[in-house]
């Protein structure tokens, strides 16, 4: 009993939605529905992204990681959140809650970067087209990647580890529905301001750097499309950048909303909405951008649903 006493007094209580008692049934619904979703559509892009042959290419290379990411992102928070939604307890173990903020930051730095070099990719292609397949060999691409996932979690290592360190005087009651760190943040009993301040460099360097590498290029981009004679081509490519485009807009608004000003200034619902939209929103509507907006891909998924294509992949 005393283990069990002791175990229950390092978990924390994430209130998320309980003083609105009324909106966690729609909710679970809801998210539910919308995980199922993301699972379904992330999962279905890696497979006829690494199984279909006409989709062997870096973007298709980069998409299929960024599925890769949104389908663990999802899966860092949201069945923790069903649980809490459903159940009577709103907890979370301190370890459970550790390796959630680690996991999530990790993988929101790792979008930033990736969603940058898919940029990049789009630029060799449209501009540098004759070099392209040079540019963009698959050792480069497999490097760039790698690169990318290592540098997400060595910065998530860093911010994570600083915000579990500051000292919280035993207040456990967060006013969210998953570890993150303002929430955190907002639990430390002593001053935050060098965390603060850290947690709006990384911000900067993460979000605001790539973000204006992202609009530079797009602006080559949009000068190359412009010289395109075939009017058919250049449909092409701008409906394959307007897929890129949106996914950075949703990703990248409202994460520096969050992240790039200082945790205490967060009004009480906003941080939650802003969470529940790059945490759920984005993830799931990710992959049905790239599908709805992409002929090769919805080709590739009417040819997956039939049996020749699997006798083929054998």
């Amino acid at each position: 009993m005393w283990v069990s006493n002791q175990s229950s007094l390092d978990d924390f209580i994430l209130l998320g939605f309980s003083d609105r008692s009324w909106l966690e049934t729609p909710l679970f619904v809801i998210f539910l529905v919308a995980y199922i979703f993301a699972l379904f559509g992330n999962i279905s892009i890696i497979l006829v992204s690494r199984l279909d042959p006409q989709l062997d290419s870096p973007m298709y290379f980069f998409v299929s990681n960024l599925s890769l990411l949104d389908l663990c992102y999802t899966t860092s928070t949201v069945p923790q959140m069903l649980v809490n939604l459903r159940g009577p307890e709103k907890t979370i173990s301190y370890g459970g809650c550790v390796a959630q903020l680690y996991i999530f930051l990790a993988l929101g730095s790792t979008e930033c970067i990736l969603l940058a070099i898919m940029a990049f990719d789009r630029y060799a292609a449209i501009c540098k087209p004759l070099h392209y397949p040079i540019i963009m060999n698959q050792r480069r691409c497999i490097h760039m990647a790698t690169g990318t996932w290592i540098s997400g979690f060595a910065n998530s290592l860093v911010q994570s580890t600083l915000t579990v360190l500051t000292p919280r005087c035993g207040q456990r009651v967060m006013d969210h529905f998953f570890c993150e760190v303002p929430a955190l943040l907002k639990l430390a009993c002593t001053d935050t301001h060098v965390n603060e301040a850290e947690l709006n460099v990384l911000g900067a360097l993460l979000l605001l750097v790539p973000l204006s590498l992202i609009l530079g290029i797009y602006v080559f981009i949009a000068r190359a499309v412009m010289k395109i004679r075939s009017a058919e081509s250049r449909w092409k490519a701008f409906n394959t950048c307007a897929s890129h485009l949106l996914v950075v807009s949703l990703f990248y608004f409202t994460a520096i909303t969050m992240y790039v000003q200082p945790p205490s200034s967060y009004s009480r619902d906003r941080g939650k909405i802003m969470a529940l939209f790059y945490g759920i929103v984005t993830p799931t509507l990710n992959p049905f951008i790239y599908t709805l907006r992409n002929k090769d891909v919805k080709a590739a998924l009417r040819r997956a649903l039939t049996k020749e294509f699997w006798v083929r992949t054998r």
